[in-house]
């Protein structure tokens, strides 16, 4: 492709503005280097798009790239080693993951229902004690109620007036 790109007189940099696929792909699909491309279906949207930009037949390039897939995974067959951690040992019984399951969720809600209930004692309205020291016994008539009222009232006029003078 390097060939039908140079004849026709179109520079990598202009394929690469024009696709907004990096230069270094493009100089891999030139040297058929593919195991520099990010792999998958990118590999071959990258050939398409180059092929189709500098006159080349694309499904000739796609073919021409899975013949040299093909070649490649016959002469190197290499098993594939993880490069994350993963732990091989013993395996856990499905018993005990949902037994461990359910004491992290058991403890998860026993934390949230604690902290809601320090919330709620924290955001509950105080209760300021009366000036007069006296507070109404809920289990009294409404005439001592009354009583006790008109007293306070006294009270609190007598401190007003103290208060101002």
């Amino acid at each position: 492709m390097r060939l039908a790109r140079e004849t026709r007189g179109i520079a990598l940099r202009d394929i690469s503005e024009q696709t907004r696929i990096s230069m270094r792909y493009l100089e891999a699909i030139e040297t058929d280097d593919y195991r520099r491309l990010p792999g998958g279906i990118f590999n071959r949207s990258f050939i398409r798009a180059y092929a189709k930009f500098i006159g080349y037949d694309e499904q000739e390039a796609i073919d021409e790239y899975a013949r040299e897939q093909e070649s490649n995974n016959e002469v190197a067959v290499k098993p594939y080693k993880s490069l994350v951690y993963t732990d091989t040992g013993g395996s856990r019984s499905p018993l005990a993951t949902l037994l461990l399951a359910v004491i992290i969720l058991a403890v998860l809600s026993l934390l949230v229902w604690v902290g809601l209930h320090f919330y709620q004692r924290s955001a509950a309205p105080k209760t300021q004690p009366s000036r007069t020291g006296r507070q109404f016994a809920p289990g009294k008539s409404p005439e001592d109620r009354a009583r006790e009222f008109a007293r306070a009232k006294t009270d609190f006029k007598e401190d007003a007036h103290d208060f101002s003078a």
